[in-house]
């Protein structure tokens, strides 16, 4: 389920669940966070990306409402934000859901011309955490993380790179080769500079109002509505409980 492979200074770590379409389930997290800690003794850069279309499909259907799941998923996303050195995102195709963390937890993000980025939390009657919300308002902008969240709706590459959101444009190889550049820079100097840009105020603890309305999503009625209507392909019916 995953590729890792090495040039110089720097290594791709691929996601190849391509018949999945790279959705992450909970051995695909756990595998990529072993190979991320094992890449910490030779790379000085890391690039991520996805085999195929499609970069992530988000969480796989199976495990989305897993506790085990969910706190390996930000345990590995965490992890990135505290390697020495910088990470990168190369997205080959659109991010959904736990694909757009993924690319969040980066430190600098390449897009495909034809990908896109979204978030359909609200279309499956669940939500998503703090440092989600406040990463994605910092990265995009407020008023597009709103789009993307309260609208459900998706961002595309073009536009992403407009908000700030992709450092660049241009494929998974065009990452690798920007990766060999970033390679050669100081070491410290990046470790630091990637702490002071990670200090954004995205890690701290939630107030209670809004971790038990993070809680009740999970754990409603809507949140089952989501994945049994995701299942049989059809429109779900919310009605607030």
């Amino acid at each position: 389920m995953l590729g890792v492979s090495r040039d110089g200074d720097v290594v791709t770590i691929e996601l190849q669940r391509e018949e999945r379409r790279n959705a992450l389930n909970l051995d695909l997290v756990v595998q990529l966070r072993e190979a991320l800690l094992q890449a910490t003794h030779n790379a000085r850069v890391i690039v991520i990306t996805g085999r195929g279309s499609v970069f992530s499909a988000g969480a796989d259907l199976d495990g989305v409402y897993s506790a085990e799941f969910l706190d390996a998923l930000l345990e590995m996303l965490h992890e990135i934000e505290a390697m020495p050195m910088p990470v990168i995102a190369a997205l080959n195709g659109p991010a959904l859901g736990a694909g757009v963390q993924l690319a969040m937890a980066a430190d600098l993000r390449v897009m495909a011309p034809d990908s896109y980025l979204a978030i359909p939390a609200a279309k499956l009657g669940i939500s998503v955490d703090r440092w989600t919300t406040r990463r994605l308002a910092s990265l995009l902008g407020g008023g597009p993380a709103r789009t993307v969240l309260l609208g459900a709706e998706p961002i595309s590459a073009a536009d992403a790179y407009t908000f700030g959101f992709a450092n660049r444009l241009g494929t998974a190889a065009d990452a690798q080769t920007w990766a060999k550049s970033v390679a050669e820079l100081a070491p410290l100097s990046l470790r630091h500079l990637k702490l002071e840009l990670n200090d954004d105020g995205t890690r701290g603890p939630s107030p209670k109002e809004q971790q038990s309305a993070l809680e009740a999503a999970w754990n409603s009625e809507d949140a089952e509505e989501g994945r049994q209507a995701r299942k049989e392909k059809r429109s779900p019916k919310f009605v607030g409980r």
